[in-house]
């Protein structure tokens, strides 16, 4: 099986060959979803290797109390299955004359066309159409087309609502309640096991022939778990038969406020579908289709004119992706490392928002990148349970996180050392904690390129005493030197377990109760208000007194004398080094620890992904070019990037050092994460966080675009590839448009509120209207 990228310039990525050994790649990045419902692209007809998932983000349950909350896999509404003349329609039989599988990611619809001819020689064309709605958020929508070529054939379907799903093994649904209304509309609900959220599944098939609406008889079968209709009827030769499916999805979370569960949930749902049905499968996708242009495509384009299609199509995919993935219609909600593509990660949020998919919001769509750190406000009760539980005070971010009050949702058990064959404890959970300053740093940009002073009144202020007081009693006092150390934690690179004094956490810990001691002082003389109720809620007084005297005793790793390096923590550099090139050039990743145990790399000089190169990605300024340029050339050669989250960022770093060729060839690599030629790498799901690096390395990277001293700087680095690279930020309230040539920079105000001020090549201009700088 191979991807076809040949129209690429169409947005479209396609498979055009069939390999049921091979489901998950195209499962998983041919995905649908509106934020509100993530739906794999499994097959309508069923295989043995298949997956088939349905995410409502945001309702998570455990299914039982050791185990950590996820999200359920709710019921399957999307088989439909075939026979003709009594042989099942399955492409693991019979013959494959035309296979073409599409993604169009500028509609957001999935296509299907096949030829095929049965095992016994009828031949017919099916086609399978699909989209999750953008516009109406609980709609899924199917069309099948079926055409015999030789002959009349005798047709049976079986479809409807299968709530027998589950998630690798458990079941976190109830019973539930099956009705058949109207002879056309079947309706499941369940319930989730722990979490009680009521979940309404509704679903209801039209035929037509040759355009013209057809009755078709059913029979109605219930079981457990499980509704689903039977209709047989024959089609001549030459006929089109067309199928329509029209579905949706309500939980009692939708309407927390409004008390719509049980019956009123069934009642809501099966209104609701009525009025889809009446739009049926074509002015569905074509509202769909509009919303994705009106509210993506129109207002974030990013145009790359080069030598590679696939160049330009990688970006839009991320694009997508990011869409799909972000629940904007509810700040209780945050983005799961899979997205809403897999089981994998379990729903769970992490620092991936933050630092890697955060900043795509606050450049393009300031309102949802809102709503995404209103949720890491809302989530406190969990940090403070967590800190707690860890006796320490303030807030202390979970590693991952859940419902708003889980606290901390790792679990606690991973995959097999392969020397010992056990289980690996997973130390995330317990002990990377750079998380909680992750967080603040993310609140912190989003003010700082906003401008959103009410957020920062509500939420962002609270946010960072909040966290700064958690590292306030983090830190370690050391009689030997007199200064604060944080000591036992893993830092980004996870390779690198039970360390002391992780660079980047102590840079971070240090950042944050910094900024922390800034806005403290600024809201006793901006807002006397603000600052007392938070001086009573945070017991302010005394923390202060505490960032004052450890702030500036917070030990800092320094570069060595000899060769400008920053100890990536207290032991990286007494560590023996290996031979890595066989890793380096790996097609997949983790390579390593298949040949050593996860015990035996931490004490070797190899780093799973970024560590201290994220110190100088978040921080341009914190160091000079010197020292940069000495840890990349130290450091890189040992990072694998068995992360996702790895090659985008050095990608951007390799612009900073004027290092283009390279950061074009990461930048590549990092866009063939999920769209790569590699079948078996999305299966668990797409790399959720990788989409908002790929969006980093084009506008970061090579448009050149960072905030820097909170002032915007564009210092353009155009791959020689690349002809021409044009995109849109918002910077404190005003749209810019932005085109980087080989030597010209055009900038246009689109919006012209504030006639910002930015920096080419540390030169300032104000950008009123249009311009254009020589570069």
């Amino acid at each position: 099986m191979a991807m076809d990228y040949s129209n690429a310039k169409d947005w479209i990525v396609a498979e055009d060959t069939f390999d049921s050994n091979l489901l998950g790649k195209c499962e998983a990045i041919m995905s649908l979803g509106n934020g509100y419902m993530g739906l794999r692209s499994a097959t309508e007809e069923k295989y043995l290797n298949e997956t088939r998932d349905l995410f409502v983000a945001g309702t998570f349950n455990k299914v039982k109390e050791y185990e950590v909350s996820e999200l359920p896999n709710a019921a399957d509404m999307i088989a439909i299955e075939l026979w003709i003349n009594d042989e099942r329609f399955t492409l693991d039989q019979g013959n494959i004359g035309r296979y073409r599988r599409e993604l169009n990611v500028k509609t957001g619809e999935l296509k299907r066309s096949i030829c095929w001819t049965s095992p016994k020689g009828e031949e017919v064309q099916l086609e399978f159409c699909r989209i999750v709605s953008l516009k109406r958020l609980h709609n899924i929508a199917q069309k099948v087309i079926i055409k015999p070529l030789k002959h009349k054939v005798s047709l049976k379907i079986q479809s409807g609502i299968d709530g027998r799903m589950t998630n690798t093994g458990f079941q976190h649904f109830s019973e539930g309640d099956k009705r058949f209304y109207n002879k056309k509309y079947m309706q499941l609900m369940q319930k989730t096991s722990q979490s009680n959220i009521d979940f309404v599944y509704t679903t209801i098939h039209v035929f037509k022939e040759n355009g013209k609406t057809k009755d078709v008889d059913v029979q109605i079968d219930i079981e457990r778990r499980k509704i689903y209709g039977t209709f047989e009827l024959e089609v001549q030769k030459g006929s089109t038969f067309e199928i329509e499916k029209i579905s949706n999805v309500y939980t009692s979370r939708d309407f927390d406020n409004e008390g719509f569960t049980g019956k009123k949930l069934q009642e809501k749902s099966l209104l609701a579908l009525k009025e889809s049905v009446v739009r049926g499968y074509g002015q569905l996708a074509e509202e769909s289709a509009e919303e994705w242009k009106k509210t993506v495509w129109d207002v974030v384009p990013i145009i790359i004119e080069g030598e590679d299609d696939f160049d330009q199509l990688s970006v839009r995919f991320a694009q997508y992706h990011l869409r799909i993935m972000t629940p904007t219609h509810d700040n209780r909600m945050n983005i799961g490392a899979k997205g809403l593509s897999g089981e994998a990660y379990k729903g769970h949020t992490f620092w991936d928002t933050e630092i890697f998919i955060l900043p795509y919001y606050i450049y393009t769509n300031p309102e949802i990148a809102k709503k995404l750190m209103e949720y890491r406000y809302l989530s406190l009760p969990g940090a403070h349970k967590k800190a707690k539980d860890n006796q320490y005070e303030g807030a202390q971010i979970p590693w991952e996180a859940a419902w708003l009050d889980d606290g901390e949702v790792t679990p606690v058990w991973g995959g097999i050392d392969i020397v010992t064959g056990l289980p690996t404890k997973i130390w995330s959970g317990f002990i990377e904690q750079h998380v909680t300053s992750d967080v603040a740093y993310g609140t912190w940009l989003y003010y700082t390129i906003t401008k959103d002073k009410n957020y920062m009144n509500q939420y962002g202020y609270e946010l960072i005493l909040d966290t700064a007081k958690f590292w306030a009693s983090r830190l370690e006092f050391s009689q030997e030197d007199g200064l604060y150390h944080i000591n036992d934690v893993v830092g980004p690179d996870e390779y690198k377990e039970h360390v002391d004094d992780n660079a980047f956490t102590n840079y971070m810990a240090y950042w944050n109760i910094e900024k922390a001691i800034e806005y403290y002082e600024l809201l006793r003389v901006e807002n006397p208000e603000l600052s007392n109720t938070l001086k009573i809620k945070l017991d302010l007084e005394r923390i202060y007194l505490q960032w004052k005297e450890k702030k500036d005793k917070i030990y800092l790793p320094k570069p060595r004398k000899e060769d400008n390096v920053i100890p990536q923590d207290k032991t990286y550099l007494t560590l023996k080094t290996i031979d890595l090139v066989k890793y380096k050039n790996q097609e997949h990743v983790g390579g390593i620890l298949r040949d050593y145990s996860l015990e035996q790399v931490v004490h070797m000089q190899v780093s799973k992904q970024a560590d201290i190169m994220m110190l100088f990605f978040l921080f341009e300024n914190l160091f000079p070019e010197d020292v940069k340029k000495a840890n990349w050339n130290y450091y890189e050669p040992k990072t694998l990037h068995d992360s996702s989250l790895s090659l985008s960022t050095h990608s951007v770093l390799a612009c900073d050092m004027k290092d283009v060729d390279m950061a074009y060839s990461l930048f590549e690599k990092a866009s063939c994460i999920d769209l790569g030629q590699y079948m078996k790498s999305s299966d668990m799901g797409i790399h959720a966080a990788s989409f908002g690096g790929i969006w980093q390395c084009v506008v970061y990277g090579f448009g050149g675009i960072r905030m820097i001293n909170d002032k915007l700087r564009i210092n353009p680095m155009l791959p020689k590839e690349w002809k021409s690279l044009q995109y849109t930020v918002i910077w404190q309230g005003d749209k810019l448009q932005i085109k980087v040539e080989k030597e010209k920079l055009y900038i246009k105000n689109i919006t012209g509120n504030k006639n910002p001020e930015v920096y080419v090549f540390d030169k300032a201009y104000v950008v009123d209207s249009e311009m254009c700088v020589e570069i």
